[in-house]
């Protein structure tokens, strides 16, 4: 665990970051410095939510003192439920309380968000129309018009193919199993195909596996740090976010 020596003028924002492989969170700063952490555990297998909860909890114990509290889910959310967990166990998870139940159990206002969307917020520039993709156990995708939440879409789960979802087309399994050139292959039709469908002005690729997508990429696609599924939980809680929380079926409602 790293500690920074930047000062925190007002509330000090705690984001967890669930993954199918590792629990992470951080304490940052309201200007989104890291000022404890990232700390990470491995998520438990199988990844029922009452184990994840208590990973959640113990790394909220290790890291100490915040005001509020952040949560990127890898799946779709509504209000403070999760509605479904792709890569954790759908039927372990579809109608479960995350936001909730982390709100009683810490005692502070909680925001969830789609992962993917957390990331967005790290990375984004705020200008033209900018799509995420997180690659690691899965594919999650987040879009925003001039800093804006788009509307949620589960990309990872359509079909790219007959078959095959996005999830499985470029998921870590398909990396294991097809080799790290011919996945490289695969996200590059992903990225030729979301150029099409979304005419995004830029493209940030993030997540644990974006560090094995090799160069060139096109001018308007870049890697970004896997810290900004941590550091954009601050953005969560800026006041031109709070009309997405109430007009976009993807955010879920601030817990208090």
């Amino acid at each position: 665990m790293t500690e920074t020596g930047a000062r925190a003028d007002g509330p000090l924002t705690l984001v967890f970051d669930i993954g199918g492989s590792h629990l992470k969170a951080g304490i940052l700063s309201p200007a989104s410095a890291v000022l404890r952490g990232p700390s990470a555990v491995s998520t438990p297998h199988p990844a029922k939510p009452e184990a994840v909860v208590e990973g959640l909890l113990a790394l909220a114990e290790q890291l100490g003192r915040h005001d509020r509290v952040t949560i990127g889910f890898p799946g779709v959310v509504r209000g403070d439920a999760v509605i479904t967990a792709p890569n954790l166990g759908t039927d372990l998870w579809s109608g479960f309380k995350l936001a909730g139940i982390l709100h009683e159990r810490l005692g502070k206002p909680v925001r969830m968000l789609n992962d993917a969307t957390v990331q967005g917020l790290g990375a984004i520039s705020g200008t033209g129309v900018e799509c995420v993709l997180t690659m690691g156990t899965g594919m999650g995708f987040a879009l925003f018009d001039n800093g804006r939440l788009a509307p949620h879409l589960e990309m990872s789960q359509h079909p790219i193919k007959t078959d095959t979802t996005y999830d499985q087309y470029v998921g870590e399994d398909a990396h294991k199993k097809i080799g790290r050139k011919h996945w490289n292959k695969r996200v590059r039709k992903v990225i030729d195909i979301l150029a099409t469908v979304v005419n995004y002005d830029l493209l940030y690729i993030g997540g644990g596996n974006a560090r094995l997508i090799e160069p060139p990429l096109p001018d308007n696609v870049k890697t970004v740090s896997n810290l900004d599924g941590i550091t954009g939980g601050v953005k969560v809680w800026d006041k031109k976010m709070d009309q997405s929380f109430t007009e976009t079926s993807s955010a879920s409602v601030t817990v208090a």
